[in-house]
């Protein structure tokens, strides 16, 4: 799937940019709401999971600081790439596919935590004034809450409800998959130096972790497995537009983040292999 979206933006050069945000604005909050609203997912089940992406999030930055420092490159250019990763166009599918529906669920978990500190921590490091309390307003956190409330008050959805939202979130991963494809196109080799290094870093501290962390808090084996391969995800599309945004050096976070997604096509069938 990732390779039609590549195939087909050679030849045609979409512009994806209204997909990508009815994605984010409709397909994903559903597919949010699909899998936290469930009666048969145990949300007490994930509270460790939880607690380890937060830890693996933030530690993973502690390790890529002096990993800067050391490289010579901005410590806001190269961290945030190697703390946020693709949890959405990449993620999800990934441990849903590797691990069965029954991952869903802590797929989303790990989505939730990751997509809360990107735009809160993440948004912070790169501006000082940003209004980390917006992330609470995205479709994504209100679709968080709602799923959240159904889950806990026992109260059934009808099926004229829960189905149609269902269905609408299926969209949603296909859409992540073609859309990875067609960023494929633009992978800049100008800084391909920084961006190699990037994708050699990310998956390896992030794996190793990971790792840790499972052990530490002792997390049942499926879900150790889920934040290993979690852990070694490339970095997430989104830093590259941060840095637009914030003007923090936007040409080497895309090298970064682009030639990362482009190495998991072989780091992350290694990390599987291990897992699985």
């Amino acid at each position: 799937m990732v390779a039609v979206g590549f195939l087909y933006a050679r030849r045609h050069r979409p512009d994806m940019r209204a997909a990508t945000a009815l994605n984010m604005d409709v397909f994903v909050p559903a597919l949010v709401f699909s899998a936290l609203a469930s009666k048969d997912v145990d949300l007490g089940a994930y509270g460790l999971l939880a607690v380890a992406g937060v830890v693996l999030v933030l530690g993973s930055g502690l390790v890529a600081w002096p990993i800067a420092r050391l490289s010579g490159i901005s410590v806001r250019t190269f961290v945030p790439p190697m703390m946020f990763v693709n949890s959405g166009n990449m993620g999800i599918p990934l441990l849903v596919l590797a691990f069965g529906e029954q991952a869903m669920p802590a797929a989303v978990v790990l989505f939730l935590i990751e997509n809360v500190l990107h735009f809160s921590v993440g948004t912070r490091m790169l501006d000082r004034r940003a209004d980390i309390l917006g992330v609470l307003r995205t479709p994504v956190m209100l679709a968080c809450i709602a799923g959240l409330v159904v889950n806990l008050s026992g109260v059934p959805l009808p099926e004229l409800i829960s189905r149609p939202v269902d269905m609408l979130g299926q969209v949603s991963i296909p859409l992540m998959l073609f859309t990875l494809g067609v960023r494929l196109v633009d992978v800049n080799l100008a800084d391909w130096r920084v961006g190699l290094l990037g994708a050699f870093v990310r998956p390896v501290i992030g794996a190793l972790l990971a790792w840790g962390i499972a052990l530490i808090l002792a997390l049942p084996p499926e879900q150790a497995s889920i934040l290993i391969v979690f852990a070694a995800l490339p970095p997430a599309v989104l830093n590259a537009i941060f840095a637009e945004r914030y003007d923090q050096e936007p040409e080497r976070v895309a090298s970064i983040v682009l030639l990362g997604n482009a190495a998991a096509l072989i780091t992350l069938p290694a990390v599987l292999l291990l897992v699985l």
